[in-house]
């Protein structure tokens, strides 16, 4: 604006320019006609809800509609009105108390536990893939029963005899990977979102039926971590090179089993916790990482936990957590898809 001219302040919001009211045109003034809001850390517009949380870009966001420049100063909202009669008055609210609320009841220790299906990170599969085993010593007296189902993931063989050990075994080798609604094994990637599609793929890979678990007896220690938020609890078990299908994470609203096999070293990492507090099985949910297992527990009642867990007289070792037929993989992907909870 060149000098001599009549400098008037534009109050449009948004706006704040300085403008010439014998050359105010229409659409000289872009600016914003409706409200600023703040909310919940976002900063915005009610004209056009355009939101951000920094204030110095609210205060750059262009505005909406076009329209000629005015001096005129929009009205302030209206004040609320206090009444100061009012100011001394004492107003009672009966908030129960936490410490008075009723707590849950804790169920027993042993109340059956769910295994977890876990969310399988891609790095870990490429990182136990092509790794080889010690031998494992097996009870070759151990009798396998009639109908004694296969525990190589998919196969639906059964033991009917002898003549059953020469049958060609069709399974993956593989683990189960269920993600954005996908679900596939690791082994081939036949993807599908169908849970009993997915369920009768037929194995990408041949071999010998697998009739008794190997267990295996060696144990090892590793470093577990937790910590706690508002509504969750995390529990963390760092260990590299696990096999996630011979893996298990077992959970009942007060008790956590660990389980994880390391195949290099035919050991086993085996934790049983009896949880401080009560969590919601449902709502929880376990990753398997390249350097950790993490376990996210979901608590079922407000409040912060002092401990993980409460301490027990005896430990279960890999000899009393014995492998059934339910722990395996196969029997895990029937039970439960966590996609859909």
């Amino acid at each position: 604006m060149s000098s001599g001219e009549t400098a008037c302040h534009c109050y449009n919001r948004g706006c704040g320019k300085q403008f010439n009211p014998d050359k105010n045109n229409d659409g000289d003034c872009i600016y914003h006609p409706g409200e600023p809001v703040f909310h919940d850390a976002y900063k915005g517009w009610s004209c056009c809800n355009k939101k951000c949380t920094d204030f110095t870009e609210f205060l750059n966001i262009k505005g909406c509609t076009k329209g000629p420049h005015s001096n005129i100063k929009p009205p302030e909202p209206e004040k609320r009105v206090i009444d100061k009669s009012e100011a001394d008055k004492v107003v009672t609210v009966n908030v129960q108390p936490l410490k008075e609320r009723a707590a849950l009841e804790r169920p027993p220790f042993d109340s059956p536990q769910v295994t977890l299906t876990p969310t399988v990170s891609s790095s870990l599969l490429q990182q136990i893939e092509g790794l080889t085993s010690q031998p494992v010593e097996v009870n070759t007296d151990t009798k396998v029963s009639i109908g004694e189902s296969c525990k190589n993931n998919s196969c639906k063989a059964t033991y009917q005899g002898s003549t059953s050990d020469e049958e060609d075994c069709k399974h993956h080798p593989g683990v189960p990977i269920f993600h954005e609604g996908l679900k596939y094994w690791s082994c081939c990637q036949k993807k599908t979102t169908d849970f009993s599609v997915f369920l009768e793929q037929t194995g990408c890979s041949s071999g010998k039926h697998v009739w008794i678990n190997k267990i295996s007896k060696k144990t090892i220690q590793c470093r577990l971590d937790w910590h706690q938020t508002g509504s969750f609890v995390v529990v963390s078990i760092y260990a590299k090179k696990y096999q996630p299908s011979q893996s298990s994470i077992k959970l009942n609203p007060i008790r956590l089993s660990i389980d994880l096999f390391f195949l290099e070293e035919n050991s086993r990492y085996v934790n049983d916790l009896e949880l401080r507090g009560i969590v919601n099985v449902a709502e929880s949910s376990v990753s398997m990482l390249p350097t950790k297992v993490e376990i996210k527990l979901k608590k079922a009642e407000p409040g912060s936990w002092s401990k993980l867990d409460f301490p027990r007289p005896s430990t279960v070792t890999a000899d009393s957590n014995t492998t059934k037929d339910d722990d395996s993989i196969s029997a895990k992907v029937e039970a439960v898809d966590l996609d859909d909870i």
